[in-house]
């Protein structure tokens, strides 16, 4: 893979907006190309991913535990899955899975945490990111819960 093309990804994926040119190049060559055959798990509940997939080609699924009937579909090119696995090392509470052929720039953390360590600003504009993405979550979380709470009689 083209060092340029690896750049582009990145440059077009959602959560990476929080680095400049330069970073983006930085870690565009640290990434890795991955492809997945329908059905490939890109990681397991339970499993501590080594990084963050960028969704380049393809459709992927998220099931939460035992629930397969009702998989969070995403096909967003550019999306950043488990972008949190870029700061922090912890298991994963769904399975990511492919629908279709695959194709994701595979950014691990190791080199995410070194140019974060080296890039104070950088590293602040990763928490912000996160941040305001959980709090979205959980404000989801909260409305759903509201209506599941209202439905009981």
């Amino acid at each position: 893979m083209q060092l340029d093309d690896a750049t582009t990804i990145l440059g077009r994926a959602d959560f990476f907006e929080v680095c400049d040119a330069e970073q983006r190049r930085l870690l565009a060559f640290a990434s890795e190309r991955k492809r997945f055959k329908p059905g490939s798990v890109l990681y397991q509940a339970g499993d501590v991913p080594e990084g963050a997939h960028v969704l380049v080609h393809g459709t992927v699924a998220t099931y939460q535990g035992d629930d397969t009937e009702n998989p969070f579909v995403i096909t967003q090119l550019g999306s950043t899955l488990g972008a949190i696995s870029l700061v922090i090392a912890r298991a994963r509470p769904v399975t990511l899975k492919a629908v279709d052929n695959v194709e994701t720039l595979f950014v691990p953390r190791t080199a995410f945490m070194k140019l974060a360590n080296q890039t104070p600003d950088l590293a602040a504009r990763a928490a912000d990111r996160i941040r305001r993405e959980l709090t979205g979550y959980l404000g989801a979380i909260e409305q759903v819960r509201g209506k599941i709470g209202s439905s009981k009689g």
